[in-house]
C-alpha cells in the first residue's frame, strides 16, 4: 500500500543494451511486473526506480546475491526493452502489446480469476478470445524464463496470471526446480470447476514441484481439484504426477516489519501522526481503512456499519471519525468506475447528514500515498478496520501491527483474510453480518486500555517472528529440499 514516488532510483543501462546473458542464472524469478518501474523525467528522459512492494523487497536478496534475473512485464504496453541490470538482477522485460494488456490482464487475470478466486465476489466472464491471449502470453513469459536460467537452476514463478508457466517451463527445460507462488486466495472444487479451462490450469501448476498457497484450505482445495479432477494419486500434501511428486502447502506472506517499525517510531512520523489527529479536529476516537479501491475489500460495509452506529447514537461525529483511504484500481474497468461512484455518493450521504461545521463523520481519500504518510495514520489510528469479503492475505492489518510499537491501537479484521489465521487477537469479524461488525467495531472502540495492549503486543510477536524474510526463506528452502 505504498507509494511509487517513494522508491529509490536504481541504476539501470538507459541505452537498454543486451545485459542477459543465455542460460546463465542460477535463481530466476517470474512475475508480472518488473521490480522496477519506469518513470519519465520533465525533460523526457527515462530512468527506472526500484518498486516499493513487498514482493520486490522480499526477494531482491535471493536473486541479487545470486546473481540471478527477474522476469516480467514492464507496465507499459508496446515493444519491451531489452534486458539490463539492476540492483545485482539481470531484469528481463516481456512485451505486452495494448490488446494483450486488454485481454490477458485486465480481461482473463481480472475479469475471470480474480472474482472466482474471491468466492464469486463478482460474476466472473469466461470469453475465449481472453484465453487464448492468457496461454500466449504465459508462452512468452515461460521462453524468456528458459532462455535466462542456467543449467539446474531454481525458478519461482509468482500468482494468478502466470498459472500455466510452470507447465511450460517443463516442457521447455526439465532440468529445472521450479516453484509457485499464488498470492491470492484458491477456491473450492465447486467453484473452481466452473471455470471453463480449469483442466489446462491445474495441469499448469503441476508442472511446479512446490506450489505455496497462503492457507492451509487454499493448498488442500488443489490437492482436492488434482485428486477428484484429474484422478491423480494424493497423499497428505503431496501429489503424484508424470513421475514427479508435487507438494502443495502454505506459505503465509508478510511485511517486513523491522523496517515498518522503525520508520512508524521515528520522530517524523510520531510528529505527523500527532498532526493528523489535530487535523481531524482532535476527535476522541479515529477508525482507519486503508484498501486498494476493490469489490472483494468490503468497503461498502464499512460505511453501513459507521452510518448505522451513527444512526443508532452508539457513536457521534466528530468525536468519532472514520477515514477511507482508497487507492485508486483498474480505473479503466467499468465496474470499478461504477463502484468508485457508489462509494462516493456513500460517503457524501453520510457526511450530509452526520456531518457539521466541526468537520465531516467521514475524510475519505480516493488517491495514493507515500509509505510515509500511510504509517503516520497507522499511528495516528485507535482502530483498524478491515473487512475484505475474501482476501488471500491483507498485509495492511500486519503493517498496522507493525506500526503499533507503542502497542496503541487495536485491529478489527475480517475472518475471510489469510491474516485472521495468524492474527487471533484482533477482533474477528463477519463482513456479511453487519449486526456482528457494528457489535466487534464497539467493542474494539471501547476496550479497555490493559486488555488492549495485551492484544497487540501478542499480534506484535507474531509478526515479528513471522516476517517477510521468514516467508521467503521457508519457500526457497522447501523448493531446495524438491531437488
Amino acid at each position: 500500500m505504498t507509494d511509487p514516488a517513494g522508491a529509490e532510483p536504481v541504476q539501470a543501462d538507459p541505452a537498454g543494451s543486451p545485459a542477459v546473458a543465455e542460460r546463465d542464472s542460477p535463481v530466476v524469478v517470474v512475475a508480472n511486473r518488473l521490480p522496477v518501474d519506469q518513470v519519465t523525467g520533465p525533460d523526457g528522459t527515462k530512468t527506472w526506480t526500484r518498486s516499493p512492494g513487498g514482493l520486490v523487497t522480499a526477494l531482491e536478496p535471493f536473486v541479487a546475491g545470486r546473481g540471478g534475473a527477474w522476469v516480467g512485464w514492464s507496465g507499459a504496453a508496446g515493444e519491451a526493452p531489452e534486458p539490463f541490470e539492476s540492483g545485482g538482477m539481470s531484469l528481463v522485460p516481456v512485451e505486452l502489446s495494448e490488446e494483450e494488456v486488454d485481454r490477458y490482464y485486465e480481461g482473463f487475470s481480472n475479469a475471470s480469476l480474480w472474482p472466482l478466486y474471491h468466492d464469486v465476489v463478482e460474476k466472473p466472464e469466461y470469453h475465449r478470445t481472453w484465453w487464448d491471449t492468457y496461454v500466449q502470453v504465459n508462452k512468452r513469459f515461460a521462453d524468456r524464463a528458459a532462455a535466462v536460467a542456467g543449467e539446474g537452476a531454481i525458478v519461482w514463478v509468482h500468482d494468478y496470471q502466470l498459472q500455466l508457466v510452470p507447465a511450460m517451463l517443463r516442457q521447455r527445460r526439465p532440468d529445472l526446480t521450479i516453484g509457485f507462488f499464488l498470492h491470492i486466495p484458491f477456491p473450492p472444487y465447486e467453484l473452481f470447476t466452473q471455470l471453463p479451462w480449469r483442466s489446462a490450469i491445474v495441469e499448469g501448476l503441476l508442472g511446479a514441484d512446490l506450489i505455496g498457497f497462503q492457507r492451509p484450505s487454499a493448498a488442500s482445495n488443489f490437492v482436492t481439484l488434482a485428486r477428484r479432477l484429474h484422478e491423480l494419486p494424493t497423499k497428505g500434501n503431496t501429489i503424484s504426477y508424470d513421475g514427479r511428486t508435487v507438494t502443495a502447502k502454505a506459505f503465509p506472506i508478510s511485511i517486513d516489519v523491522a523496517s515498518f517499525d522503525r520508520l512508524a517510531s521515528s520522530p517524523e512520523v510520531v510528529a505527523r501522526a500527532e498532526e493528523i489527529r489535530e487535523e481531524l479536529g482532535n476527535p476522541e476516537k479515529v477508525v482507519l481503512g486503508v484498501d486498494r479501491l476493490d469489490y472483494t475489500k468490503g468497503i461498502g460495509v464499512r460505511l453501513e456499519v459507521f452510518q448505522e452506529l451513527l444512526e443508532d447514537g452508539a457513536i457521534e461525529a466528530p468525536s468519532t471519525v472514520l477515514v477511507q483511504v482508497a487507492t485508486p484500481s483498474r480505473e479503466r474497468v467499468e465496474h470499478y468506475v461504477t463502484m468508485r461512484e457508489t462509494i462516493e455518493q456513500q460517503v457524501g450521504h453520510i457526511n450530509g447528514v452526520f456531518g457539521s461545521i466541526a468537520g465531516p463523520a467521514v475524510h475519505y481519500f480516493n488517491q495514493s500515498m507515500p509509505r510515509e504518510e500511510l504509517v503516520a495514520m497507522y499511528r495516528a489510528a485507535d482502530v483498524m478496520f478491515v473487512t475484505p469479503y475474501k482476501d488471500g492475505m491483507n498485509l495492511v492489518a500486519k503493517e498496522y501491527v507493525a506500526a503499533r510499537g507503542d502497542l496503541g491501537g487495536t485491529l478489527v479484521l475480517s475472518e475471510f483474510t489469510g491474516a485472521a489465521a495468524e492474527l487471533k487477537q484482533a477482533f474477528l469479524v463477519n463482513p456479511h453480518d453487519k449486526d456482528g461488525v457494528k457489535k466487534q467495531l464497539m467493542r474494539a472502540l471501547r476496550v479497555d486500555p490493559a486488555e488492549g495492549v495485551k492484544r497487540m503486543r501478542a499480534m506484535r510477536r507474531h509478526v515479528t517472528r513471522n516476517d517477510l524474510d521468514h516467508w521467503a526463506t521457508s519457500f526457497f528452502a522447501s523448493l531446495q529440499e524438491q531437488t
